[in-house]
């Protein structure tokens, strides 16, 4: 069976980085041992999944050759029973095993910079910028996840002109990925007097975190600048110049982080960035080929494309990429984004599955 084929060539290199993760010499290399480790969690899991596929065959074989023996009828009963239920189970099997086995984007188990900026609709545009950072910290909790600002720059009438945060966690950018992009709110302003409906927008990027081995930085490229914090932030604000401003000369990446309490921890945070905003352009290279061999509509890495509206008069939220309409905005803006992420993720895997040659 071709489906097992696979499995096993799978299970042999579970056992190959099982054993390569105890060596001292892997453990001891700071760029080797990580990626491994990622590799181990992954095919861990469908290591488990093996065990019970092959454990279901076994006993389908064993149910089929009770059944075409001379045994009493009453070991057939059960043995007809058994068959019943492991043929479908089966089935079923075979299909989760199927999205299983999509190849996975390299990024898929990042941690990622999600950043939120306001984009048409002036003040209103800033206070959705807001909401939207509300409605992912509420799903990051739901998930377990943890995050830190790491830059923002308030409105004049709340929310955000603009915030960046990290995210941590088990297979962030492979399930926030696909968040990038325009996201547009139609409602009545509080500063409305008339009741208007208005349409503002909000751009989010997700971007994988890059590591130390994934983008290497000639620290003599870099121009360092410190300023004096502003805002909110404690007593050094204004005080200290614990702000800093990273420029990094060969792409012209300008990096610039004054949440931290100390120059050191604003510089550790800017470099974070940098790093990750560096290695945004190699990711997005990636994805946009991807992209054009699949005509995928769900994950292109273009952020200019509007990807999700949400309106609050009909308490609805719609993705545009895939067509799907939902009447849960109250959910939905309290971090039940679920439903949505996961439409999505089936959607890109249906499109991989067919550019593998399987069907879904």
């Amino acid at each position: 069976m071709e489906l097992i084929d696979r499995l096993a060539a799978i299970e042999d290199r579970y056992i190959e980085v099982g054993k390569s993760i105890t060596d001292p010499t892997v453990i001891a290399d700071m760029k080797k041992y990580p990626i491994l480790m990622r590799e181990y969690r992954e095919l861990e899991k469908i290591h488990d999944v093996y065990i019970e596929f092959k454990r279901k065959i076994e006993g389908l074989k064993e149910a089929k050759e009770i059944l075409y023996s001379q045994e009493s009828s009453e070991l057939k009963d059960l043995a007809q029973e058994e068959y019943n239920e492991l043929v479908p189970a089966i089935e079923k099997m075979e299909e989760e095993i199927k999205f299983l086995l999509v190849p996975k984007d390299p990024e898929d188990t990042k941690n990622v910079i999600l950043e939120i900026r306001a984009g048409t609709g002036g003040d209103e545009a800033s206070i959705f910028a807001g909401d939207l950072f509300k409605m992912y910290t509420r799903y990051i909790a739901n998930n377990g996840w943890k995050y830190e600002v790491m830059s923002l720059s308030e409105g004049t009438m709340g929310g955000f002109k603009e915030i960046a945060f990290k995210v941590e966690g088990d297979e962030v950018y492979g399930t926030m990925k696909f968040e990038s992009g325009v996201h547009r709110v139609q409602r009545v302003p509080a500063t409305e007097t008339q009741g208007r409906v208005h349409t503002s927008a909000a751009t989010v990027a997700v971007l994988p975190e890059a590591e130390e081995f994934d983008v290497v930085i000639n620290m003599a490229d870099i121009q360092r600048d410190t300023y004096r914090a502003s805002g909110a932030g404690g007593q050094h604000v204004n005080k200290t110049e614990s702000a800093v401003r990273l420029t990094h000369a060969p792409t012209g990446v300008i990096v610039a982080c004054q949440e931290g309490r100390s120059q050191h921890e604003n510089f550790e945070k800017a470099m974070t960035v940098l790093r990750t905003r560096i290695f945004e352009a190699e990711v997005n290279r990636r994805q946009e080929e991807r992209a054009r061999m699949r005509k995928s509509l769900v994950s292109t890495g273009d952020r200019s494309a509007k990807i999700r509206t949400y309106n609050y008069p009909q308490g609805r939220i719609t993705d545009h990429r895939i067509n799907l309409t939902l009447y849960n905005l109250d959910a939905a803006m309290n971090g039940e984004i679920e439903e949505v992420i996961e439409a999505l993720k089936l959607a890109e895997n249906t499109e991989k599955l067919k550019e593998g040659g399987m069907s879904a």
